[in-house]
């Protein structure tokens, strides 16, 4: 191996990348993102034809539709197997989500997602599920804005695992240098997001070069895996840090001697026997059975759709979160979120909104902080969110809110907000984790500056519990313009 092809497969598949002792064989989610006319429907229709995941009659249609429509190398147009509905064929652009299943040696569940930044939305819909991201990049244009916001949308939705698939590198005559500044601009940028675990692969999605087969022959300086190796050796989320959690979407009544409740187990498992906490109430009790429509189950683990049958009377409503005594949930009235405007009226500062977090819904009062600024990776302080900004937000509730953290559960995570005057969803978001009371972040090491008139500050200095912490406390006299200024300072760098 020649010291050029060394460096080109070292750039390919980074060290950082740990190896894989042994395949996952569970199936993989994974989805295609990136900006509009870099060729996602296209490698997607590919991977079905070369894996041979189309059936003769979807061939004989493809072939039919292609008419009219067929390239210089007299292929059919691969995007027709993954545009189905009638303006996307029209315009030749990807809308809606669309969900294709194929499998080489492992199954594979691939979602096509659109790349116009209006349709910013469904891409993120297809993200909440992915293991994995196929971030596409036209050879010829390198990294856009669109490519850095949906990069930065699957880093926040947890996606860890990311394939930089330069495409249409043939019409760059296989130009080597240029697939290196793009690896290289697109590896800084993804340091920024936290993000890892990046192979790069040149393409060419309408030629099949390295898809499923290799493109050795056109592009000798590349010894990397294709695309089908490295989703082959790609893993599975790991199961999330949290306890039991079922979300109660209704409460079974069909005669006197039962009551149930029902829902869909979003994280932990649950057994007879096992003791809980209804929450926001507080209330204990043990489980004494799990129901399902035909059987009457030993246990049950996230994704069971299951009715719990609990061993006394508790006030249990929609809404409401069991879970178990060990592992809970954060319980609050603040919290931080990052979140996705995804109207064009945007995220208003002080506006009231519903919050929709599995089956529990709430009045928010929603306050923009900081909005991510794609070319920079910089966060800027702002005051409202427009379309598809990827602020940071403060949550201020009504009433008790529960979530786990989106890093450590996404279904107790994640939220959507609604507009009240419209009905129309407005943003999609991650909780970050809780605030304290007084404004500062709940856990750790976290401080709170307070700025307070002389006479009451000795009157909490002279108090039991202070004087219990005086050791852990900071005091220091000042000017109200110099607390005034140590405020604003501080106030800038949340």
């Amino acid at each position: 191996m020649t010291a050029a092809v060394t460096a080109a497969h070292a750039l390919a598949v980074p060290a950082a990348e740990p190896a894989t002792a042994t395949r996952d064989s569970r199936p993989l989610r994974l989805i295609t993102c990136g900006s509009v006319d870099d060729g996602k429907s296209t490698l997607i229709g590919r991977l079905l034809w070369d894996t041979k995941a189309v059936k003769e009659d979807q061939a004989a249609t493809l072939q039919r539709d292609s008419t009219g429509k067929q390239n210089d190398l007299g292929l059919p147009d691969f995007a027709l197997l993954l545009d189905g509905l009638q303006a996307e064929r029209e315009q030749g652009i990807t809308i809606d989500v669309a969900y294709r299943y194929f499998s080489t040696e492992r199954s594979f569940i691939v979602a096509d997602t659109p790349g116009h930044e209006q349709y910013t939305r469904n891409m993120a819909t297809g993200a909440s599920t992915a293991d994995l991201a196929v971030l596409l990049v036209d050879a010829r244009a390198g990294i856009l804005e669109q490519t850095r916001r949906h990069a930065t949308i699957a880093s926040l939705l947890g996606i860890k695992q990311f394939v930089l698939a330069v495409n249409k590198i043939d019409l760059t005559n296989y130009d080597r240098a240029g697939f290196d500044k793009i690896t290289h601009e697109f590896r800084e940028f993804a340091l920024s997001l936290g993000v890892k675990q990046i192979t790069a692969i040149p393409m060419s999605a309408l030629k099949g070069e390295n898809v499923v087969y290799s493109g050795e022959a056109a592009m000798p300086w590349y010894a990397g895996p294709t695309l089908v190796e490295t989703l082959e050796l790609a893993t599975v989320r790991s199961s999330q840090a949290t306890g039991f959690r079922f979300s109660v979407q209704r409460v079974s009544r069909p005669g006197e001697s039962f009551r149930g409740y029902q829902g869909t187990v979003a994280g932990g498992s649950v057994k007879p026997g096992d003791s809980v906490m209804i929450l926001p109430s507080g209330m204990v009790a043990n489980v004494t059975k799990i129901v399902t429509f035909d059987l009457v189950r030993n246990a049950a683990v996230a994704g069971d759709a299951i009715t719990l049958v609990l061993d006394r009377q508790v006030d249990v409503a929609r809404g409401d979160m069991i879970v178990s005594i060990d592992s809970q949930p954060q319980v609050g009235l603040s919290f931080d979120a990052q979140i996705v405007a995804l109207q064009p009226e945007g995220i208003e500062a002080g506006k009231r909104y519903w919050l929709k977090s599995g089956s529990r819904r709430q009045r928010v009062q929603v306050q923009p902080v900081a909005q991510l600024e794609l070319k920079t990776g910089a966060w800027a302080p702002v005051d409202t969110l427009y379309m598809n900004a990827i602020g940071k937000v403060r949550l201020a509730f009504d009433e008790q809110a529960i979530f786990d953290p989106y890093e450590q559960n996404r279904a107790s995570g994640s939220f959507i907000l609604i507009d009240p005057d419209t009905n129309n969803t407005v943003a999609g978001g991650m909780i970050s984790g809780k605030r304290s009371e007084l404004g500062g972040i709940h856990g750790g090491d976290a401080r709170v500056i307070l700025s307070l008139p002389a006479d009451l500050a000795d009157q909490i200095m002279a108090s039991e519990l202070f004087a219990n912490r005086r050791h852990e406390a900071e005091v220091r006299r000042m000017t109200a313009a110099e607390a005034s200024d140590l405020w604003s300072n501080a106030a800038s760098d949340i």
